[in-house]
């Protein structure tokens, strides 16, 4: 297959990178530590710390989990925490002790998580007290012999760190009790690291990284093997994409989206530090007042997160009054990024929302829009440096260019296959190292790809292809609507009719309105005969609208009614 998409790099993104830039993740942090030493890495709810802090303390940690815990490198330690200081501590402290960091949402329920714990082996925890009572229902069904516990104010200054402990406990009451007898808090294990002495183990661009668990919603949630080869490459895939636009150690990026999710793992935690920028971690981002009001103190100049988070940033009436004179670069992924909010947010910000695509098996860079795209073309970009990518028909033969198919990725970014699962890895990889996506997508003429929906999510009336993200983009580019997500219900006639779920923004909306609107823009198969209003719509926990949610709902309404 040629590569439509070279001619529209920008003069200075790189056809190619080198993986082999860092022998591991763990020179490219202590590079990035020794040059920005006394530079802000991360900061979170008003408190900064250094990249030299950083240094300190992870590797105290370390220091704790080679000498006091006897973990040996390539053993599995999980990170259960939201967006806080203690995360890179933690993450830096076992990637430097020679282990594998396995990222676990902290909304999991017992079942998730013993199957996560098990699933990947792992030796010890790190978590806040806040899902300590999730661990304590299955801790002794799993391999966990060590947790090391935190809490919500625990690398805050002192006297603020013990308010921000009461209010979370007893104001809010978001500690549930629970009763983890030999865990060891997170501060005691960095206060006892620092007298241990840390050894650096021998790493390879071939050791693993991380076990990233994805999958879960279609299935058993697979440990996704993502070497520091992978990972280094991706950061330097993302680093040729936009690294003209940023300038080392002048950076602060704004970090919403959790740092246990692959996306804000490496584009916001990993490239950052190799560029010495800073992340503001946003440790709540569903409440968006506090959130706006943590924008409102930083000059920020990169921002990367979800639709959802997007829309709901516009929808604010305070983030308007922001200054937005700093901000270079927003980023887009997790879902599509529809017109109406990336035109709002060129509006409001001056900057275009550029949309990016990847999975979790790539690390997760696939594709991203260049940084001097002028207008909003819904597509989801170029492919990263060094990176192949092709469209198959269902048997998995080449397709040209003009055609519509499955996209199918190679590079240097894929992951190795699924942990201990080498049938499910042989399902996605050929033996050609092409990974296939399950992601149907179309080239523009500019070079441009172009999602046109997941294979799974497609809508099929009367044998006409219907894709949800087509039908979604048109109903949420109505003024009247907040949020949109497009479904097929089963129909005698037409095998399936497109249904739709709809959060208003304005109360007066009808369904004869929305059908209306639909009518006008879109050809008549397409159009939804089913509407149902919401008051929200089921998201992940990064913000994804979860189609497959609503289908289950729905699929229970017609059982009951039959």
């Amino acid at each position: 297959m040629d590569k439509p998409w070279l001619s529209r790099y920008p003069s200075n993104v790189p056809e190619h990178i080198n993986p082999e830039q860092y022998p591991s993740l763990v020179e490219m942090f202590e590079s990035s530590a020794h040059k920005f030493a006394d530079q802000p890495a991360f900061t979170n709810m008003g408190t900064v710390m250094t990249f030299r802090k950083l240094e300190e303390r992870s590797r105290a940690f370390a220091a704790y989990l080679q000498n006091e815990l006897k973990l040996k490198k390539g053993d599995r330690v999980a990170l259960m925490m939201p967006n806080l200081l203690q995360y890179p501590v933690a993450l830096f402290g076992v990637l430097r002790a020679g282990l594998i960091a396995v990222n676990v949402n902290p909304l999991y329920t017992p079942r998730e998580l013993q199957h996560q714990l098990n699933d990947s082996e792992a030796k010890a925890i790190v978590i806040v007290s806040n899902f300590a009572n999730t661990l304590e229902q299955v801790v002794d069904k799993t391999s966990v012999r060590h947790v090391v516990l935190t809490s919500l104010g625990q690398m805050l200054p002192r006297a603020k760190g013990t308010l921000v402990d009461f209010v979370v406990k007893y104001v809010k009451r978001l500690v549930p009790k629970y009763n983890l007898p030999s865990a060891i808090s997170m501060r005691k294990a960095i206060h006892k690291g620092r007298r241990l002495q840390y050894v650096k183990p021998f790493m390879s661009g071939d050791d693993i990284a991380f076990l990233q668990y994805t999958g879960g919603t279609t299935g058993v949630a697979k440990g996704a093997i993502l070497t520091h080869r992978n990972m280094i490459a991706n950061i330097m895939q993302a680093k040729g994409m936009y690294g003209p636009i940023l300038d080392e150690g002048r950076e602060i990026v704004v970090t919403a989206l959790p740092l246990y999710h692959v996306f804000a793992l490496t584009v916001n935690c990993l490239l950052f530090l190799d560029l010495g920028g800073c992340n503001l971690l946003i440790t709540n981002p569903r409440d968006i007042p506090s959130f706006v009001k943590e924008l409102q103190k930083c000059r920020f100049t990169a921002i990367t997160g979800v639709n959802t988070l997007f829309n709901a940033l516009i929808n604010n009436e305070d983030f308007h009054e922001l200054n937005f004179g700093q901000l270079k670069l927003a980023v887009g992924g997790g879902m599509a990024v529809q017109r109406s909010v990336a035109e709002q947010w060129k509006k409001t910000t001056g900057i275009h929302l550029l949309e990016g695509y990847g999975l979790t098996e790539c690390s997760p860079l696939v594709t991203v829009n260049p940084h001097d795209l002028t207008e909003y073309t819904g597509a989801i970009g170029l492919p990263v440096p060094s990176t192949e990518v092709r469209i198959v028909d269902d048997q998995g033969n080449p397709l040209p260019n003009t055609e519509v198919g499955e996209l199918q990725v190679r590079g240097p970014q894929v992951m190795q296959g699924y942990w201990q699962r080498p049938e499910a890895t042989k399902e996605v990889i050929n033996i050609d190292g092409w990974l296939s996506t399950g992601d149907i997508v179309r080239f523009d003429d500019q070079g441009l790809i172009h999602i046109v929906d997941r294979k799974k999510d497609m809508i099929l009336v009367s044998g006409f292809n219907v894709y949800p993200n087509e039908i979604e983009d048109v109903v949420a580019s109505h003024g009247k609507v907040l949020e949109v997500a497009a479904i097929g219900q089963p129909h005698e006639v037409s095998g399936e009719v497109v249904k739709i779920y709809v959060v208003k923004r304005d109360p007066s909306l009808t369904k004869d309105e929305v059908i209306a609107h639909c009518r006008q823009h879109m050809t008549g198969y397409k159009v939804p005969k089913l509407v149902e209003f919401k008051d929200e719509l089921p998201k992940s926990n990064v913000g994804k609208i979860l189609r497959r949610v609503l289908r289950e709902e729905n699929d229970a309404k017609l059982d009951k009614v039959s």
